[in-house]
């Protein structure tokens, strides 16, 4: 959990995470213990969609996540059973603080629900209890050296993210260009976020560790979970 601060200083972010990584790896070297990193799909090439074999884009929106991933894979030739989650960008569920309830708080104090430009650029999501679900899994039988992905769903459009934010709410649907979404979302951080396509596929994972997600979908939780109960 060495991650977190400001995105301003992604090194700082980056090198304080491999160093957790590191620290932890070297402690468990040579007891072929299990040890469970966590990383984000968004480290995968944009565009289309990437699987577990694909290697991650060094230049991209969340590539300063990879050191902490190789770092905890290099411990994999060290006698420890390494393996990490990538997780996809939307972890959702009760009590959700991320990029959806960033949506769904920008919607409620602008006054509408908004995507950029048409709306057909693709997330991937997961229940978090199928996260849950995933990470014992991975702790109890995946194979050193292993790379999972988190992801129930793999490409929901914020188009129809925002449709469903603003049908529950009562607001307008609207599309923004990249320099108004700058303006209109928290940062241009998370405007670039929100414009990204990054559909990823987790098949590959799901039969490696029978893992078979259950729990609601993102759009089935935005319509019956508690992102939309009316504010307090």
């Amino acid at each position: 959990m060495a991650f977190g601060g400001d995105f301003a200083d992604t090194d700082d972010m980056m090198r304080r995470d491999r160093a957790a990584i590191e620290t932890l790896g070297q402690a468990l070297e040579h007891t072929g213990k299990p040890f469970v990193s966590t990383s984000g799909t968004l480290v995968m090439p944009i565009g289309r969609e990437s699987t577990e074999k694909d290697e991650p884009d060094l230049a991209g929106i969340g590539g300063f996540r990879i050191p902490g991933e190789r770092a905890c894979l290099g411990s994999a030739a060290q006698g420890v059973r390494a393996s990490v989650v990538r997780l996809a960008p939307t972890v959702h569920g009760h009590g959700d603080h991320g990029f959806i309830g960033m949506l769904v708080a920008t919607a409620r104090r602008t006054g509408m629900s908004a995507y950029v430009g048409d709306g057909g650029n693709r997330w991937p999501a997961v229940h978090r209890l199928d996260a849950a679900i995933l990470f014992r899994l991975a702790l109890e039988k995946a194979p050193a050296g292993s790379v999972l992905h988190g992801v129930a769903e793999s490409g929901v459009t914020l188009k129809s993210i925002a449709e469903t934010i603003a049908r529950v709410l009562d607001l307008p649907t609207v599309s923004l260009t990249p320099d108004e979404a700058a303006a209109h979302f928290p940062s241009p951080f998370m405007a670039t976020v929100y414009g990204i396509d990054a559909p990823v596929s987790g098949s590959y994972t799901q039969e490696l560790l029978g893992w078979s997600p259950t729990h609601p979908t993102l759009l089935d939780d935005l319509e019956h979970g508690d992102y939309l109960t009316p504010a307090s």
